[in-house]
């Protein structure tokens, strides 16, 4: 299992189209992939459950990812996040 914290940081935070990009990224995994907020649990391939999460701009997350491909889909996962989903102005 791999364990990591995840921040939003895009502006608009976990709204659908962000939330879409996850649940296909996640999709090419055969790992179980779950975020963690307050609490609330929700895996990764389910767009309503991600949804459901509200993490707004500046949400820390927990990640758990559990299965073969573990590392490689924490990555992409990580790089998503990290990316502000390709919705952060460049620097």
């Amino acid at each position: 299992m791999v364990k990591s914290t995840v921040s939003v940081v895009n502006p608009m935070g976990l709204h659908a189209r962000p939330a879409a990009l996850l649940v296909k990224t996640a999709s090419r995994f055969a790992s179980r992939i779950l975020l963690e907020k307050d609490g609330e649990e929700v895996d990764c391939k389910s767009m309503l459950s991600l949804l459901m999460l509200a993490a707004g701009a500046g949400s820390e997350l927990l990640l758990r990812v559990e299965g073969a491909d573990a590392e490689q889909a924490s990555a992409a996962i990580s790089e998503l996040f990290a990316s502000g989903f390709g919705e952060c102005e460049p620097a």
